[in-house]
């Protein structure tokens, strides 16, 4: 189950989703249709399920924050069935567009190994990314992790995520249906 090729993750998504997400009611589009902040706001008062039901149709809509944030809600089994992979393909889908929340936490699962392959070579290129385009509140965090994880690698293997970082450009990416 490899997570690397260009739409790889979206579409495995799709497919592991199905069953997962029949549940969540679906959002008509027009007046009450879901926002991003309508969900973080869900999220943050602690209504996980009605987060999820409002950030699917968004992420599917490939809104990046909504697709980290529900990448979260797998990864922690929030208002969803936890679920590594779903999370790791959600992470995957904001990571590309450059959510650099969703890169570093999508860098933390190729560390861990969970819902993707342990691969400290893509766990370095997104935490690098992330590190890159954080907060100057989450630079500190993101970079002590980058360099931990760099800390397992050889040198070949620590250029080689570094010239994947370099080469790297955002790409919307949305699941395929």
């Amino acid at each position: 189950m490899k997570l690397t090729g260009p739409s790889a993750p979206c579409r495995m998504l799709a497919a592991l989703l199905v069953a997962a997400v029949l549940g969540l009611p679906a959002m008509p589009a027009g007046a009450g249709a879901p926002s991003t902040g309508h969900a973080f706001a869900l999220y943050a008062r602690g209504d996980y399920e009605a987060a999820a039901a409002e950030l699917t149709p968004l992420a599917w809509a490939g809104d990046s924050r909504a697709q980290g944030l529900l990448g979260f809600l797998y990864e922690y089994g929030k208002g969803v069935p936890q679920n590594y992979v779903a999370a790791a393909s959600w992470y995957a889908c904001a990571a590309e567009q450059g959510e650099a929340t969703a890169q570093y936490l999508l860098g933390l699962l190729y560390d861990k190994g969970h819902g993707v392959p342990r691969d400290v070579v893509l766990s370095q290129k997104w935490l690098i990314l992330a590190t890159a385009r954080a907060s100057k509140r989450e630079r500190d965090v993101y970079t002590r992790l980058r360099n931990a994880v760099a800390t397992k690698m050889s040198p070949a293997q620590l250029a080689v995520a570094q010239r994947l970082a370099i080469e790297w450009a955002p790409a919307p990416r949305l699941p395929v249906p």
